[in-house]
């Protein structure tokens, strides 16, 4: 079996400026999902050095919150530099414990650098307000930090969940508690390695690593923790949801996706297959915005689907390390299994597999959890992968003939989170970005992630949002003074 050099990296939880062993005896151990190596031992967090997080953040707030702006800037403007300056082993790092390949994780850490630098120079722009007053009086609103943020993060995008999250806290002057994913903490810890070395002082940020239940448990309901950041499924989304209510912490979720993509008669094909193979296989389809239904005009369609089987097969998988590696692995076998409950109950409906279909084997595709990147034709609304999210490579093909029975289907899904679209006519493009019910849009476009916009979703995607200068407001709250400065 292949043998993997995973670059050093610490393996303790971080609290109060100091790398700590965590609990005896109960380390977690990170596999690597190309191979199934076991590549490092990783220390957990129980109730009492969660505790020990949220006090040392707790004690560090007032003096974080009170210094000096441009001294905050200049850190976070050093931890950015650093990203940057160790993208590459970063990504190694990354690619080991996640699988997607060494480019796309090189892109995803230097994405958490321009965050950092985003969230830099935001900071200097959180104004408040004064409000036209009665004589004698003045009105003023003023952004506070809110105190204690706890973040958790998915083992998708180990690196970029995290920075999107902490960036934002940090600059608005917030402290924090990090959880990230036990499938990827290593790329959570690489971070937390240059924050040290960028000088962020002791107990700003803390990182624990430990079971969900646990961890989450304390950090809900702590009162000490004001602010809860997560992005996951719906479904743990709704559970941090309940446990939040008796502290009554503010709330940021970015929940699941089952995004649209719409291809109407009049659009580039060749620029919608493009699109549609680099958003669908990116990181191997396991992306909360990556498109999971695909509508096509019926008088494109064939077509449409002959270029989009060509593009598909010419797709690269195996080892993210190798390269010009399309598509790595997945992330554990029970993603393989729930894939193929999806195409076998869409199969015994009617649906018919184009290409791919099921787990690659052989040669080194027996050591990890690859599977073959799917399209599926002659999908329906009576099928599960109609309704359900699929993190996996596979395109399901739904026909469509008029742009009111295409957004028709496309709302008819309990999430709300990404969407996109391809078309010439300007009218169109007004109409149907109107009518779809989600919280960001692509048009003619799948880039729909940048530091300066705001990303999240409604319905059950969740609410709060991040990047922009919306996602450092999520992490403010407003208080009004009252002065009466003479009688």
């Amino acid at each position: 079996m292949r043998k993997t050099t995973l670059p050093k990296v610490e393996t303790r939880l971080y609290i109060d400026g100091k790398w700590l062993e965590g609990m005896p005896g109960k380390e977690h151990d990170v596999i690597n999902p190309a191979t199934q190596e076991v590549i490092a031992k990783i220390a957990q967090a129980g109730e009492e050095e969660t505790k020990q997080a949220i006090d040392a953040a707790k004690r560090a707030f007032p003096a974080w919150r009170k210094l000096e702006l441009s001294e905050r800037v200049k850190i976070l403007r050093k931890i950015s530099a650093l990203l940057e300056e160790k993208a590459d082993t970063l990504a190694k790092i990354m690619t080991i414990e996640q699988g997607k390949p060494l480019q796309e994780a090189k892109l995803e850490v230097l994405s958490g650098a321009s965050t950092f630098l985003f969230a830099a120079e935001e900071a200097r722009r959180l104004y408040g307000e004064t409000i036209p007053a009665p004589n004698n009086h003045r009105y003023i609103v003023k952004k506070e930090p809110i105190g204690v943020v706890a973040a958790i993060t998915p083992w998708n995008f180990p690196s970029g969940m995290a920075t999107r999250k902490m960036a934002p806290a940090l600059a608005a002057g917030n402290t924090l508690i990090l959880k990230p994913s036990s499938d990827t903490p290593l790329s959570a810890i690489a971070v937390f390695e240059i924050f040290e070395e960028a000088g962020l002082p002791k107990g700003v940020a803390n990182l624990v690593m430990g079971d969900s239940k646990v961890v989450g448990g304390v950090l809900t309901a702590s009162d000490d923790v004001r602010k809860l950041t997560f992005t996951g499924s719906t479904a743990v989304g709704q559970k941090l949801f309940a446990q939040s209510g008796e502290t009554l912490k503010k709330l940021s979720l970015e929940l699941g996706g089952h995004a649209p993509f719409i291809v109407f008669d009049d659009a580039d094909i060749d620029q919608a297959v493009e699109a549609l193979v680099a958003a669908k296989f990116r990181n191997n389809g396991q992306v909360c915005v990556s498109p999971n239904r695909i509508f096509v005009d019926e008088k494109i369609k064939s077509d449409f689907v002959e270029k989009l089987l060509a593009r598909v097969q010419k797709l690269k998988i195996g080892n993210g390390l190798d390269e010009g590696v399309d598509i790595g692995p997945l992330i554990r076998e029970d993603a393989i299994e729930k894939i193929d409950e999806q195409l076998t109950d869409a199969v015994n409906k009617g649906a018919k597999v184009l290409t791919g279909g099921g787990q690659l084997h052989g040669d080194e595709f027996d050591q990890g959890f690859f599977y073959q990147p799917t399209i599926l034709d002659q999908v329906t609304q009576k099928m599960n992968i109609f309704y359900e999210e699929t993190f996996g490579p596979v395109i399901p093909l739904i026909r469509f003939q008029t742009v009111e029975e295409v957004i028709e289907m496309a709302n008819d899904c309990e999430f709300g989170l990404a969407s996109y679209f391809f078309t010439k006519d300007v009218a169109r493009v007004e109409e149907v970005s109107d009518a779809l019910e989600y919280g960001m849009v692509g048009v003619n476009e799948i880039a729909i992630s940048n530091p300066e916009t705001p990303f999240g979703g409604v319905k059950h995607s969740g609410f709060g949002r991040e990047n922009g200068h919306y996602g450092l407001e999520e992490y403010l709250q407003v208080k009004f003074v009252n002065l009466k400065y003479r009688d």
